[in-house]
């Protein structure tokens, strides 16, 4: 694209610069969030804790704040510079993080990430509106796909980096080197990114008009699509929370890995085949869509069907290198979700609800996937050990086989009226009024 984001006052960048920068800082919010999945093993160990307090620390000490928050901020976001909202989250998190490294107790630990969750829930919703207003809507999912391929690179980054610091230098320096590089891309975010006009690539005059929070619930609530597609981003992502929290631990366990080596494996899946996945994902949900919407939904649902017979192999063989070959499939397929559904998830609001739709679609998100995932398979995997002992884990990770196909119903129901919410919204914005139609009645 052509066009400039930038001010009067510097030289502008460009979408594709902007979208580099943004996905930066995406990298480092997923290694802030989930290096803790690496460093498990040294911190049950040293704190002597169960596999359900792990699944605490993975799961609601994190989730809970980051979804609390994150609808507050997005409302503050949808009025104010997205920008300088993006800056502030990632200077907190960023410090909550090495503060992480600095715990003594276990309940300090707990407090760090409460306050790592606070930073965080600041920066996915208005970094997904601002590419929004950079990207037209048949480019949007391959444009969030990219930056969405950040979280793998942040867990190749907390997996292999992580485990390497952590068995050379202790788990406490993992965390103040995942830490620094935040603050430094907070500053380059500043410096170098600026607030777009919202409705630019649709050509829509932002009338600065902000409905209440009431209104944008009324408007989501209509929204059959989005009711449904969020429920399936929440189902698909059990499988990959439950993942991050506990996988380390089950090659730990089952398959006698050491943290250098998972951290190696890890990172070459999730983080390398887990980006290429991501971005996929959303070049084929755009090309696809262009012809028929319906496929933004189709993709995840099929990425589910295709990399669903491969987890059982994962989980349950005895032999490492057959479970390490199946384990690949699920990884590349774990997050080709991400980029169609928060594509759609703009797609269906109008332009001033756009932080507040992203930021209440990863509300359920977080709250369903991430909020449950970790302490449910710990709790599992409890009450299965009296009778496996290490190889409970195996069955409790596959609970996300059955999340996951919920997960796949869920898009297929969200198929049938997505097109219709897409065009709601579009009239909506060409109206002076920011109010539900009289005809949004819900419809099966």
């Amino acid at each position: 694209m052509a066009e400039k984001t930038g001010g009067a006052g510097r030289r502008a960048m460009t979408p594709r610069v902007t979208l580099v920068i943004l996905t930066l800082g995406y990298v480092v919010n997923y290694l802030d969030r989930q290096i803790l999945g690496i460093l498990s093993a040294p911190i049950k160990t040293e704190f002597h804790l169960t596999n359900t307090e792990i699944g605490l620390l993975n799961g609601p000490a994190f989730a809970l704040v980051y979804a609390a928050l994150g609808i507050p901020i997005a409302a503050l976001a949808d009025r104010v510079n997205r920008r300088n909202v993006i800056v502030a989250s990632l200077v907190m998190f960023s410090t909550m993080t090495i503060l992480c490294g600095y715990a003594a107790r276990f309940w300090q630990l707990l407090l760090a990430r409460f306050g790592t969750g606070i930073g965080e829930a600041g920066t996915g919703p208005s970094i997904t509106s601002i590419l929004a207003d950079l990207y037209p809507r048949e480019r949007r999912a391959e444009a969030i796909s990219f930056y969405s391929a950040g979280l793998n690179i942040g867990l190749l980054l907390g997996f292999y980096a992580g485990g390497r610091i952590a068995e050379l230098y202790g788990w406490r320096n993992a965390f103040l080197a995942a830490g620094l590089p935040g603050l430094l891309i907070a500053a380059l975010i500043l410096f170098c990114v600026d607030e777009p006009p919202r409705g630019r690539v649709e050509q829509i005059v932002d009338r600065d008009d902000v409905p209440a929070f009431a209104e944008v619930l009324a408007w989501l609530r209509h929204r059959r699509s989005f009711l449904w597609f969020s429920l399936g981003a929440s189902f698909s992502s059990f499988g990959g929370f439950a993942g991050i929290a506990f996988v380390p631990l089950f090659l730990h366990d089952s398959h006698h890995m050491s943290l250098h080596a998972i951290g190696l494996v890890l990172a070459v899946f999730i983080g390398g085949a887990g980006a290429l996945g991501t971005w996929l994902s959303g070049v084929l949900a755009d090309r696809l869509g262009r012809r028929d919407l319906r496929w933004n939904m189709y993709v995840p649902m099929f990425g589910w069907l295709l990399a669903a017979p491969f987890l059982p192999v994962f989980c349950l063989s005895p032999n490492l290198y057959v479970a390490i070959a199946a384990g690949a499939v699920p990884a590349f397929m774990g997050a080709v979700y991400v980029g169609p559904i928060f594509a759609m998830g703009q797609a269906v609001v109008p332009v001033r609800m756009r932080v507040r739709a992203a930021a209440i679609l990863l509300f359920v998100l977080t709250v369903l996937g991430q909020g449950l995932a970790a302490p449910v398979v710990g709790w599992i995997s409890e009450l299965l050990r009296p009778a496996l002992g290490a190889d409970a884990l195996r069955y409790a990770l596959m609970t996300s086989l059955f999340t996951g196909a919920m997960g796949a119903v869920c898009y297929w129901r969200a198929s049938r009226t997505l097109a219709r919410d897409i065009a709601a919204a579009h009239a909506l914005d060409t109206k002076s009024v920011l109010r539900p139609p009289d005809d949004a009645r819900p419809s099966c």
